[in-house]
């Protein structure tokens, strides 16, 4: 016995300490950059294409990188991983044991009497099943809940990338309308000395092109804002994106697809939060199953020996508790009371899941609209840009007519993009509530869920 004894402590697991040190982990993270090779693997894994040593970085690209470097990604695989461990724990059966009795007896010889008792536990009423039937839909949940974190980071990433784009667009815009409201200032000041008008329209002009100064510099402090907005998304510090480039390819576009019907009855059914609070309800299930097998007692099988003296004597005993005092009502009332409340989660995030498709849709639609009609503006100023244009160019009008046009144009152009800013936005908000394979596929949520990033390195 003690052989095997000795066996089973030398494949018993060992504790290794893995203490965290703040100043080796602050280094680590300020070492991550887009150049490590493990990533560059990571993506080639994931069929994405790896950038080129000084190319841009795409969308896709940046999701599977933030999937690679992302913490919080990184604590939900954990949690989920930790629930897959307690399927292992569900599935253990209870281990039996063993007693020594040894007995000294004074009034024979030999005096002692030296006995052994077994405990071997029986579960019944198929309680092991249904406790490994509960961690099976708990892990089911926790993976669903890995689904939703990874499409959150996608969602950080893309809200992060078209930030910077609009900075980026936004200021160039109001180079484009300061240029032009200086050509303005400079035209009108001629006039001025020449006596032709009065220094209220040039004054009127200065606070124009002054008021287009401090936004031009508001657009220049939100692109550093955005640079680091996406660094955070990305899980990388903000140096790490010094000398990178975006491709902003796609951040002009406008699915239709996420309009079909089809489309949002499969979101409805198939969120990933929707199926995590359904996997959640389905484990209560099992868990107030559980709680009602165990009115069902458990037997403990107690064979025993004894050497007594000379004699060997034997014995088998049967230890079942009595569900005299209570017959587990309580644990049954909480675990159907939860078995409600998670009925009524359920409910609750599919109904929060279809206002914000149905609101999502709306302010989609109603987006485009106005994109196009500001599309539909800013063509037309530029058709009357071009014809002010010609006619300066024959002489028919002053220069200074032109410049007031070209003002008008950079204005219309700052009202498409606005409009075009809020399209993106809502199509952002459209996207994140489907969670539709049309906008991310599924081989890239499968790399969100089973990233094992060597961040270290």
């Amino acid at each position: 016995m003690f052989p095997a004894v000795l066996i089973v402590i030398a494949g018993c697991a060992t504790y290794r300490d893995q203490p965290l040190s703040p100043e080796k982990t602050a280094a680590a993270f300020d070492s991550r950059s887009l150049t490590n090779e493990y990533l560059r693997a990571f993506l080639e894994t994931n069929h994405v294409q790896v950038p080129a040593p000084h190319g841009p970085w795409n969308l896709k690209q940046l999701t599977l990188a933030a999937f690679y470097y992302q913490p919080a990604l990184a604590e939900t695989r954990e949690q989920f991983a930790a629930m897959q461990a307690a399927e292992i724990t569900a599935g253990e059966h209870p281990n039996p044991s063993v007693g020594f009795t040894p007995t000294y007896d004074t009034t024979t010889t030999p005096p002692w009497i030296l006995g052994v008792t077994w405990d071997i536990p029986i579960e019944t009423a198929g309680k092991r099943g249904k406790r490994i039937a509960e961690a099976k839909q708990l892990s089911e949940a926790a993976r669903w809940k890995l689904v939703s974190a990874a499409w959150q980071v996608r969602s950080q990433v893309r809200t992060a990338l078209l930030n910077l784009y609009i900075a980026r667009e936004t200021e160039s815009l109001l180079n484009r309308q300061a240029s032009a409201q200086s050509n303005v200032v400079r035209l009108l000041e001629g006039q001025l000395a020449a006596g032709a008008l009065s220094g209220y329209e040039v004054t009127q002009a200065r606070v124009m092109l002054q008021t287009t100064q401090l936004a031009l510099s508001d657009a220049r402090g939100q692109r550093l804002q955005a640079r680091a907005q996406l660094a955070n998304a990305l899980g990388l510090p903000l140096h790490a994106l010094a000398d990178v480039k975006f491709s902003f390819a796609g951040l002009n576009q406008f699915p239709r697809k996420l309009t079909r019907p089809e489309v949002r009855r499969e979101a409805i059914l198939n969120r990933a939060d929707v199926r995590g609070a359904l996997a959640e309800y389905a484990a209560s299930q099992s868990a107030l199953q559980l709680e009602i097998a165990k009115q069902y007692p458990d037997v403990h099988l107690n064979p025993g020996y004894e050497l007594d003296q000379t004699d060997n004597k034997w014995s088998l005993g049967l230890t079942v508790d009595l569900p005299i005092l209570n017959q587990n009502q309580g644990p049954i009332a909480e675990a159907e009371a939860k078995r409600r409340q998670a009925a009524a989660h359920f409910l609750n995030v599919q109904s929060t899941a279809i206002g914000e498709i149905d609101s999502a849709l709306a302010g989609y639609s109603a987006a485009l609209q106005k994109s196009a009609t500001a599309t539909a503006l800013l063509d037309s100023l530029r058709e009357r840009l071009k014809s002010i244009e010609a006619q300066a160019q024959a002489g028919e009008i002053a220069p200074l007519a032109v410049a007031n046009a070209e003002v008008e144009f950079a204005i219309g152009a700052q009202s498409r993009l606005d409009a075009l800013i809020k399209a993106q936005q809502v199509l952002g908000q459209l996207e994140d509530a489907v969670q539709s394979p049309l906008t991310m596929s599924p081989a890239m949520l499968h790399a969100g869920e089973t990233s094992s990033a060597k961040i270290s390195k």
